[in-house]
C-alpha cells in the first residue's frame, strides 16, 4: 500500500510540475479525459481563478457547486491540488470563514500557495498530510469537500473516520467521485482504468455508503452525474454528522 501511495504522489507531484512548466496537468483514463478536470466548472468560475489553478484542476466534478457553502463556514477540500476548489470555497464562505487545502504532495502545495497570492486569497491555508490522518483538531469545520480524491487512498475507513472527526457536530461532506457500479467487482474496476487514473481503487455505491454510516454519518446520498468508465460514474456524495 505505502508502493501505491507513493506511485499516487509521484503522479501528481509530475501533474504539477508540468503545470508550472507552462503545460497542463490531465487525470482519468484516455477514453474519458473529456470528464475530468477544468471543464467541470462554469466558465464565470474559471474567469475568476489564476490560469495555473484552472490548468492543474484533476477532479471528476465541482463540489463546491454542491457543498452549499454559506458566509463564515470553515471548510477542508481534502487532496486539494493546485487549489482551485480552495479558492472557489474561500470566495463562497467569504472574509468571517475559511478554507483550508489538504495534500501529501509538496510540489502541489508549492503551487497552490502561489495560485492563492494570485487570487489575492487571505482566507486560506494548505496543509501538507494524508487524508487518512488530517492534521486539524476534532470538530474544527463546518464542511469537507473533496474532488475525486478519496478513491485514491488505500485506507478509505480512515479517510471516513478522520472526516467524521474534524467536522462540528451538524457538519456535513459534499464531495465529488468516482464511484462504481455495484455489479463490478475490484478486479473488473481494475481493467477499466488504473488507480492513479481515479478508476481501480473507486468504492461501489453500498461500499461507500456502508463506509460513511460505520463511520458515523447519517443522511448518505450519493447521485451519479456521469459516466467516466463503462460501469464507472462521477458522483456527488453528500452525508451529514449528527448534531
Amino acid at each position: 500500500m505505502t508502493d501505491l501511495r507513493e506511485t499516487v504522489r509521484q503522479r501528481y507531484a509530475a501533474a504539477a510540475l508540468e503545470v508550472t512548466s507552462g503545460g497542463t496537468a490531465c487525470c482519468g483514463p484516455a477514453p474519458a479525459e473529456v470528464d475530468f478536470g477544468s471543464a467541470l466548472y462554469a466558465a464565470g468560475e474559471r474567469a475568476e481563478l489564476p490560469a495555473d489553478a484552472i490548468a492543474a484542476s484533476l477532479g471528476c466534478g465541482n463540489p463546491t457547486a454542491v457543498a452549499d457553502l454559506h458566509p463564515g463556514e470553515h471548510v477542508l477540500d481534502l487532496g486539494s491540488g493546485g487549489g482551485i476548489d480552495v479558492l472557489l470555497s474561500a470566495r463562497r464562505v467569504g472574509p468571517t470563514g475559511k478554507a483550508y487545502g489538504l495534500d501529501m504532495t509538496d510540489e502541489m502545495l508549492a503551487l497552490a500557495t502561489a495560485n492563492a497570492t494570485k487570487a489575492g486569497a487571505t482566507n486560506v491555508e494548505f496543509l501538507r498530510g494524508a487524508i487518512e490522518a488530517i492534521p486539524l483538531p476534532a470538530g474544527s469545520v463546518d464542511v469537507v469537500i473533496s474532488n475525486c480524491v478519496i478513491n485514491l487512498s488505500t485506507d478509505k475507513p480512515a479517510v471516513f473516520a478522520e472526516t467524521f472527526r474534524v467536522l462540528k457536530p451538524g457538519g456535513r461532506i459534499g464531495v465529488s467521485d468516482v464511484v462504481a457500479d455495484d455489479t463490478l467487482t475490484p478486479a473488473q474496476r481494475a481493467e477499466r482504468g488504473d488507480y492513479v487514473g481515479c478508476i481501480a481503487g473507486a468504492l461501489s455505491f453500498a461500499e461507500y455508503r456502508a463506509g460513511l454510516e460505520t463511520a458515523g454519518f447519517t443522511d448518505v446520498q450519493l447521485t451519479p452525474t456521469h459516466p467516466v468508465a463503462d460501469g464507472m460514474h462521477s458522483a456527488i456524495v453528500r452525508a451529514t454528522k449528527p448534531a
